[in-house]
């Protein structure tokens, strides 16, 4: 297993090591390998689950106790707040105190800061809380309606551009040649792009991507700044390398000024943030920039069992395309584990339920909440497991939501602990000799905590969850540091707020794959598995697919022993079974081998479990973006609410109702005859190419089947129809005109 998060609150960290060479004890061959590359460009190839983050904090901490490295010489970059505060600690730990580590965004935003008067003059332009604010007044005033999903996606748009450095009138050909799934119209996007930017400079405002622009300016116009920040920092380490952008490629190569006293450490086959406009280029292209490169590979798997070590490389075994060609195949350091688990089930509430009770089994045998994850493609699949859990009675968190310090009750907590430190640990007589930890639950027991959990779920047992947190964390910081006083802890709390590493919260993760890059659980349960979820239906290119393929396979090297795998055959209670499971499982699944046969059961593979729960039940049919029970009727006909995002193909609609004018013409009858707007809308998000998928679309009966079907799908699948209906079919048509309602 890798090493865990260690900082002041993990009592079984050891002591700071009293030497370099001690610095060395326990890494394997190859991360002692990155730990004494000091000199020249080193290029760390790291798979998951290998150990990265400990070689690379082992290979600073080395260089510094040796002398080597002076700690304010180096700059370590990586993505996330959570992660530089990481390796801030572990650096810590190792006696390596004073190294910088900070994302992309801080740290040119801590030299921005430094320089603008010198370089500029004047006083910095304020960082605008939300981006999304201004951008739906550039759509206002560029005439321009966006409702919600249009506001973040053309949001997302434009801070790809700026990080591809894409200017407002280059947009649409750069969108084009990039193949981006846009959401507007691209001329629309570099419309609203170019009055968000004009707003900006009125308001005398930047954005987040504006800090890496400008520090890339004033290093670029003002060679005595740069001078300055390189004899500054002299050697750089950046993690997660498969993640940069071309800007920030770009801010790297400014720092480092044409030396190469560099360690890039990341794995192609974990890019999956391509769409934000990072790219692995870099990292695969990083041997050819530096030929004379030390190039270390780690692939000794410490996180996960052998068994699921092998479906994570039979999964890369089958992909495609550059990123392919550079996989590793790990080698897993545990010993054997239970196979993965594939399960298939009627419907989602069947497939919610029924992982909500294998969860409850796994608590019932000792496996923490908090050690175990339901992973999904998009957050829209969270509700139906969120009521799933409750119902079962087991806690849950949800990953992406509101960050642990800004909750309401942490913040008020907080402040309560800190007026306690203020006051010397409180006025209470009776805790004058009591223990940090007494101290703290009594000032949380003012607020809700108890010993006892409340009842049931919702926002009261919310409260408890965080409040308990806070009180687990006082008691593993005691157990670390006996003395330590409530002061200590709320420095503590501080430092981690400033870091986002907050504790543990002992309900199980919910959260989508995206959001799960970097964390680990005992067991992960990887739901919806089905084809048009996982790959995503907007995945058209082969690149897209390749990239949905290497999400997938980041939430299968999530999980260390336990993994279940499963989907559902349709989306509601009752519904058709028209879907099939994810391409990415054919040939892993026990009789895969024909794509779409789900096979016997197998003890040695695990077998494909039919998670039925007994007769297809029959009940409301739910959103299939949010999850919400549906009750109007246009809405029951697409599937989803009105409001949610649609993945229709705008251009197979019009082709459908060009067609269906054709057919009413035939008829003599109204349109709304032939398929209703809703109908056809249903048809152009679903893209169906078989019979069966064309059937489950609400409004599509068997005689219409029958009747349009082959010019249905013809039309779907790029092809022409075989003309408008004549005849008998003409009089069997009319027939079953009252099937849908006009309008609906």
């Amino acid at each position: 297993m890798t090493a865990p998060t260690h900082t002041p609150l993990f009592p079984d960290f050891p002591a700071v090591p009293d030497s370099a060479d001690a610095v060395l004890a326990g890494l394997d061959p190859e991360q002692r390998a990155v730990a004494t590359a000091l000199h020249g460009p080193v290029c760390v190839l790291a798979g998951a689950g290998t150990g990265k983050t400990r070689a690379i904090t082992h290979r600073i901490a080395y260089g510094v106790r040796a002398g080597i490295l002076q700690p304010s010489s180096v700059l370590a970059v990586t993505f996330t707040a959570r992660a530089a505060g990481e390796m801030r600690g572990r650096l810590r730990q190792l006696g390596a105190g004073g190294v910088q580590a900070r994302t992309f965004h801080s740290a040119a935003l801590r030299q921005l800061q430094y320089f603008w008067p010198r370089a500029v003059g004047g006083e910095m332009p304020r960082l605008a809380e939300r981006k999304i604010q201004l951008v739906a007044e550039a759509g206002a005033r560029s005439r321009i309606r966006l409702d919600r999903n249009e506001l973040r996606d053309v949001t997302g748009e434009i801070e790809w551009a700026k990080v591809t450095q894409t200017a407002p009138e280059d947009y649409p050909a750069a969108a084009a040649k990039a193949a981006r799934d846009v959401p507007r119209d691209p001329a629309e996007i570099a419309r609203i792009y170019t009055t968000y930017e004009q707003l900006k400079r009125d308001r005398g405002v930047i954005d987040f991507e504006d800090v890496l622009l400008l520090t890339v300016g004033v290093l670029e116009d003002r060679p005595d700044v740069a001078d300055a920040v390189r004899s500054q920092y002299q050697h750089f380490v950046v993690d997660e390398y498969q993640d940069v952008s071309p800007l920030q490629q770009r801010l790297l190569d400014l720092w480092l000024g044409g030396r190469d006293s560099v360690c890039v450490v990341g794995d192609a086959s974990q890019t999956i943030y391509s769409f934000t406009g990072a790219t692995p280029e870099f990292l695969l292209g990083f041997r050819g920039r530096h030929p004379q490169a030390t190039v270390v590979k780690l692939v000794r798997d410490y996180r996960s069992t052998p068994q699921v070590v092998h479906l994570a490389n039979g999964l890369l075994s089958q992909a495609r395309g550059q990123a392919a060609q550079h996989r590793l195949e790990l080698v897993s350091q545990r010993e054997a584990g239970p196979e993965p688990v594939y399960t298939e089930y009627p419907d989602e509430p069947a497939e919610a339920e029924g992982t909500a009770r294998r969860i409850r089994e796994l608590m019932d045998e000792g496996v923490r909440p908090s050690e175990i994850a339901v992973l999904y493609r998009v957050n829209a699949q969270s509700e139906v497991y969120e009521q799933a859990l409750a119902d079962a009675g087991v806690p849950y968190q949800l990953r992406g939501a509101e960050r642990f310090f800004e909750r309401p009750e942490v913040r008020e907590a907080g402040m309560l602990l800190r007026g306690a430190a203020r006051a010397g640990g409180g006025s209470d007589p009776d805790l004058d000799d009591a223990d940090l930890p007494a101290h703290v639950r009594a000032v949380l027991s003012t607020r809700g905590w108890s010993t006892e959990p409340p009842a049931g779920s919702g926002a009261v047992r919310d409260r408890w969850e965080s409040l308990a947190a806070l009180v687990r964390l006082a008691e593993d910081f005691h157990r670390a540091r006996p003395q330590a006083t409530l002061a200590d802890f709320v420095a503590e709390l501080d430092e981690r707020a400033g870091a986002q590493h907050a504790p543990t919260v002992e309900g199980v993760t919910l959260a989508s794959l995206h959001a799960a890059k970097g964390l680990e659980w005992d067991a992960v349960f990887l739901v919806g598995l089905t084809e048009g979820t996982m790959p995503i239906t907007y995945a058209k290119t082969d690149e897209q697919v390749e990239e949905e393929r290497r999400l997938l396979y980041v939430g299968v090297t999530r999980a260390r022993f336990h993994l279940s795998l499963s989907w559902a055959l349709s989306r509601s209670p009752g519904g058709r079974g028209g879907r099939r499971p994810s391409r990415f499982l054919d040939g892993l699944r026990p009789g895969s081998a024909a794509r779409g046969r789900a096979g016997g059961r197998s003890a040695a593979t695990g077998g494909v479990e039919r998670g039925s729960g007994g007769r297809k039940r029959r009940g409301p049919v739910q959103c299939r973006v949010c999850g919400r029970t549906l009750s109007d009727a246009g809405e029951i006909k697409l599937m989803r609410c009105e409001d949610c995002p649609s993945d229709m193909d705008e251009a197979l609609y019009e082709r459908l109702r060009e067609w269906r004018v054709e057919q009413a013409k035939a008829l003599g009858q109204p349109a709304y005859c032939v398929f209703t707007d809703k109908t056809l809308l249903a048809i152009a998000e679903v893209q169906p190419t078989t019979e069966g998928e064309l059937s489950a679309i609400s409004g599509v009966g068997a005689r219409k089947l029958d009747k349009f079907g082959a010019d249905v799908l013809a039309l779907c699948t790029g092809g022409e129809p075989g003309g408008a209906a004549g005849g008998g079919a003409v009089e069997e048509a009319v027939g079953e005109v009252v099937e849908e309602e006009p309008g609906k």
